[in-house]
């Protein structure tokens, strides 16, 4: 039986773990290994001790020896919710996928439609969304569906106090060219009156500022 095992192991190895692991930071689950055609007794025998794949949590693996990722705890968190959630990373953790955050939340924050199936999920922050998240309001990173930049800055001014954490990081993608005023403006016109005056003070504020640091920098080289 052992033999048996091994010798099916060496058609689901190291090559379909990789593919499967790669673009997830190095993790995956028992469902997606098993949709591919691979045996239970297979996985379990991968997932032994020092094994290819470290157990995480129930049904969730790493590839053991993959590369480290900063944002892994993002992608192992996701891994665990059910499929039928239709969970979208969002919020505090979908700014700081799109690198527009040094603060690593505590929790791993998901957006959920309403009308989807949910049950709470240990360290992570369902979202209940009445808004739909829509197909251009969706990114893939790492292998995970993200909410956009204007989405996540949106569903943060909504859903939170306007702070500082959430006014630099419209700053910063605006100076990177990860988002525009009017697309920030498009996405806003489906949420709430008060989030659009929280974005629009917000902007208006940015403007003040880039245009003293323009003004500075213009004295600055006269002078020089």
């Amino acid at each position: 039986m052992n033999e048996k095992v091994e010798q099916i192991g060496d058609l689901f190895g190291p090559d379909v773990l990789y593919r499967l692991a790669e673009r997830q930071a190095g993790y995956l689950t028992a469902r997606q290994a098993i949709a591919t055609g691979m045996p239970r007794s297979t996985l379990a025998h991968h997932g032994r001790p020092r094994g290819r794949l470290q157990p995480v949590s129930r049904g969730v693996y790493r590839l053991r020896n993959f590369p480290p990722s900063p944002h892994e705890h993002i992608v192992a968190g996701w891994l665990r919710t059910p499929p039928s959630a239709d969970a979208v990373v969002s919020h505090q953790s979908a700014l700081e996928l799109h690198d527009l955050s040094d603060i690593i939340a505590d929790q791993i924050h998901v957006s959920v439609p309403r009308n989807r199936r949910r049950k709470a999920v240990p360290g992570l922050t369902l979202h209940v969304t009445q808004l739909p998240i829509l197909a251009k309001e969706r990114r893939e990173i790492l292998g995970l569906p993200v909410t956009s930049v204007e989405r996540t800055i949106l569903d943060l001014l909504r859903d939170s106090s306007p702070n500082e954490q959430i006014e630099l990081a419209i700053s910063q993608a605006l100076r990177r060219g990860l988002s525009t005023r009017r697309r920030l403006a498009l996405t806003a016109a489906a949420f709430p009156k008060t989030t659009h005056h929280h974005l629009a003070a917000m902007l208006e504020r940015i403007s003040s500022r880039d245009t003293q640091h323009q003004e500075h920098s213009a004295r600055h080289r006269r002078t020089a």
